[in-house]
C-alpha cells in the first residue's frame, strides 16, 4: 500500500455555499453507491443545525473534499465525509475531521458520532487514528445493500 501524501497543509477549509453544490455532487457521486441528491445538499445548507464545509486545494483552487455534520444538544453527528478520487490519501479527510473535533472542543460539546460501513476499512482506520471507538452496530443501515453500520464515538470532554 502506498504511503499517504499529506498535502492538507496546502488545503483551505471554508463553509460551503450553494455555488459549491456541483463540485460537492461530483465528489459525492464518485464516492458512494447511493449518493445524496442536489436537493439534499441544498437543504443541508439551509438547516440551522447543519454544517457543510469544503476543502479547497490546487491552483486554481477547487473543491477537493467536503463534510456535512449536525450539531444537536452537546453532540456532533458526522453525516458525510468525501474526497475527490484523485485527491485521496493526501490528508484532506483527516483535515476535515480534525477541524470538526476542534470545532466541537471549542464549543465545549461532549462527543462526535458517525456511522461507517464494516467494509470501509480505510475509513475505520482513519477514524480510529483520531480516537473514535466503535460502540455499537446499526443493523441494515445502508439502503443500497442492507449493510450494517458501525457506530463510532469520539469523546471531546475528558
Amino acid at each position: 500500500m502506498a504511503a499517504a501524501r499529506d498535502t492538507s497543509a496546502r488545503a483551505a477549509l471554508r463553509i460551503a455555499s450553494a455555488e459549491d453544490i456541483p463540485a460537492i455532487l461530483a465528489i459525492e457521486r464518485a464516492s458512494f453507491a447511493s449518493p445524496w441528491t442536489e436537493k439534499m445538499f441544498a437543504d443541508e445548507l439551509k438547516n440551522e443545525w447543519s454544517n457543510v464545509w469544503v476543502a479547497e486545494a490546487g491552483e486554481p483552487r477547487r473543491v477537493v473534499a467536503f463534510t456535512v455534520f449536525w450539531v444537536a444538544c452537546d453532540e456532533i453527528h458526522v453525516l458525510n465525509v468525501a474526497v475527490a478520487p484523485e485527491e485521496r490519501r493526501r490528508g484532506h479527510a483527516r483535515l476535515l475531521l480534525r477541524s470538526i473535533l476542534a470545532f466541537g472542543e471549542h464549543r465545549r460539546l461532549s462527543h462526535v458520532v458517525l456511522e461507517v460501513r464494516p467494509s470501509n476499512l480505510g475509513a475505520q482506520r482513519l477514524y480510529q487514528s483520531l480516537d473514535f471507538r466503535p460502540v455499537g452496530v446499526r443493523p441494515r443501515y445502508y439502503q443500497d445493500n442492507g449493510e450494517d453500520a458501525i457506530l463510532m464515538v469520539r469523546m471531546l470532554r475528558r
